[in-house]
């Protein structure tokens, strides 16, 4: 009997979209798909929850290091918008 698939992310969930190679947070699902949106903020993509894993401790303060230096270079600020 094959195994079930797993229940896809709640909403507020980090994740990595493999996918895209891309990191996201869960905002919602339509249909098949989870929308994901940056950690920052920004446009959503859909993302196909067959190619989307929860982010470790480690990895999410990773990607807001690497978010907060891409801010830093771009001149943007180090905090972004509505925090």
């Amino acid at each position: 009997m094959p195994d079930p698939k797993p229940a896809p992310p709640p909403p507020g969930t980090a994740v990595r979209d493999t996918a895209r190679d891309r990191v996201g947070v869960v905002m919602g699902h339509e249909g098949p798909y989870l929308q994901l949106r940056p950690l920052s903020g920004g446009r959503e993509w859909d993302a196909d929850p067959e190619h989307v894993r929860p982010l470790t401790p480690e990895e999410l303060l990773r990607a807001r290091v690497a978010e907060t230096n891409a801010r830093s270079r771009a001149g943007l600020g180090a905090e972004p918008p509505g925090r």
